[in-house]
């Protein structure tokens, strides 16, 4: 299936498909609050492995031809955000020992990823780092026509297509911080 999937560039239909479950955000929180619960998706695992191996193929092909920012540290073999971290404190320290003012400001971007508009994604992807093709064709389709149906108690409640900036998988994480993260 993973195969067939990627050399036919379009991504299944049936693993498009996340299950919703609200868990409690807490423990011992008063369960009668539906403010307490968070909304978690579940996605099949064929999709979760296909994901991850397009994002490795990804990553290992924006490695070998040197277009990753170099200090882009998600999905990346030895960087974490422990190497973010001594990169943004190492900076500081130095402006410190320079006599340099230093300012930080940091934003949450947790939620950014709801928003990305695909069309852009797609376009930046396809003319400021030529991903063409079947490539192309394949995360199109990953990112469209999802579904989401809401389980509660194990039962099906609902069942809805999705606007498709409402994914957030590591794919979609990954190519928006390499297409967004540097100008054409």
């Amino acid at each position: 299936m993973c195969n067939s999937s990627l050399q036919q560039g379009s991504f299944p239909l049936s693993q498009r498909r996340a299950i919703i479950r609200p868990r409690l955000k807490k423990p011992g929180s008063n369960p009668s609050d539906l403010q307490n619960y968070r909304p978690v998706s579940n996605l099949t695992f064929v999709s979760k492995v296909v994901e991850k191996l397009v994002c490795h193929q990804l990553v290992s092909v924006f490695e070998r031809l040197k277009i990753l920012p170099t200090l882009q540290s998600a999905y990346r073999k030895n960087h974490s955000t422990e190497t973010t971290v001594l990169k943004v404190i190492t900076d500081v320290l130095r402006a410190a020992d320079r006599g340099e003012v230093t300012l930080l400001c940091m934003l949450d971007l947790s939620c950014t990823f709801d928003t990305v508009d695909h069309g852009i994604l797609l376009d930046r992807l396809r003319y400021a780092f030529s991903v063409q093709g079947v490539v192309l064709s394949w995360i199109e389709s990953f990112l469209q026509d999802r579904t989401q149906s809401v389980h509660i108690a194990n039962q099906h409640c609902l069942c809805f297509v999705t606007d498709s900036n409402t994914v957030c998988t590591r794919l979609k994480t990954f190519l928006f911080t390499r297409a967004y993260g540097t100008s054409p």
